[in-house]
């Protein structure tokens, strides 16, 4: 890590307050959206980055692409429901699908720390074929790198993706519009839990397995029943409720969303009340918002949950024609309140 005294000090971030958030492995959260807006977006400012999206779309000669990366340092590397390669998988070709393109092809790169189990490796590497072969993706290209023992907790995974756009729509942040129903795909919270369960050695009188999945079949569904969509999120770190204010500053319109409309399994939200945490702000592996319009939200619904599991998809809540980035819910009494990203993570290292 750079000593912060070697930063030139007309940075626009006050560096020297934030040390922390960047040797701490649960910065998230508020912080990490402020990290990003004040450090990275203004170094590498440019059109396809000022979308504020899951990826960037783009054209080259004919076609339409998009094109996405990420990393992966979930703890445990196993987890119920799955693991750090499906995890690493699913998770990529969920944001290409959130451009609402079709996933082609991904690399990977592998921080591998001396010492590893062979067994592990192959047991997340044969993950990560099923995982691409589930979803009709090729892996062509890689790297793998091997650190000191001690240095690198197993291993990471970075993958990148790319994807073909084969519609006309503009799926990001900038289409949203007044009126805009916002439909989510299903239940909230699971993969948190059992991260947490499995991390802590918890046990539940039922088991709670991760959410994990690829979205883009829904997605692709829901684009070839004609669905108008605006915008998709999926909701990774910071759960519902990140993606959500995220989206309402991009957009500069004011989301109001209901409590008593967002599914959640009884037994997630016991372990919530138990383990003091709020299964809004937790992360989901399998799990999106749509921002469409209206008159479409049936359609989109019934699409949705001719794929879904559980508790199925629903509708949540709508854009308003304020021009205010604030997410507003209404809650199980009625009463109105703002909701904001959280200033950390509930739960560090849960993809």
């Amino acid at each position: 890590m750079a000593d912060f005294q070697d930063f030139n000090l007309s940075c626009p971030l006050p560096i020297q307050q934030y040390p922390h958030v960047l040797l701490a492995h649960g910065g998230g959260g508020k912080l990490m959206h402020q990290l990003i807006e004040t450090v990275f977006v203004p170094a590498f400012s440019n059109s396809l980055l000022g979308v504020r999206h899951d990826g960037a779309s783009f054209a080259v000669g004919d076609a339409r692409l998009a094109f996405t990366t990420d990393s992966y340092v979930v703890r445990p590397l196993f987890f119920p429901g799955g693991d750090i390669g499906s995890l690493a998988i699913n998770g990529t070709v969920n944001d290409l699908a959130m451009c609402g393109a079709r996933p082609l092809y991904l690399s990977a790169g592998f921080i591998l720390e001396e010492g590893l189990p062979m067994e592990t490796l192959w047991r997340v590497v044969q993950s990560m074929r099923q995982a691409a072969d589930a979803a009709g993706v090729q892996l062509v290209t890689g790297d793998t790198k091997v650190v000191d023992k001690g240095k690198g907790d197993g291993i990471f995974i970075n993958t990148a993706g790319l994807g073909i756009i084969e519609h006309s729509l503009a799926i990001n942040p900038n289409s949203v519009q007044p009126g805009d129903a916002i439909l989510l795909s299903g239940d909230l919270g699971r993969h948190g839990v059992a991260i947490m369960a499995e991390r802590e050695g918890l046990e539940f009188e039922s088991r709670i397995e991760s959410d994990c999945a690829q979205l883009s079949g829904i997605v692709q569904a829901m684009l070839d029943s004609g669905i108008a969509i605006h915008c998709l999120r999926d909701l990774t770190r910071g759960g519902l409720t990140s993606a959500l204010v995220e989206i309402a500053e991009s957009a500069n319109r004011q989301i109001q969303i209901e409590e008593t409309r967002i599914p959640v399994r009884e037994d997630v939200r016991g372990a919530c009340e138990i383990l003091g945490l709020d299964p809004m702000y937790l992360a989901n592996e399998g799990r999106f918002i749509a921002f469409l319009p209206p008159a479409q939200a049936e359609q989109a619904l019934a699409v949705m949950n001719a794929h879904s599991t559980d508790t199925g998809a629903a509708l949540i809540g709508t854009v308003t024609d304020i021009a205010r980035p604030l997410v507003m819910l209404k809650s199980r009494i009625g009463a109105m309140r703002i909701v904001d990203m959280f200033s950390g993570e509930q739960l560090p290292r849960i993809c």
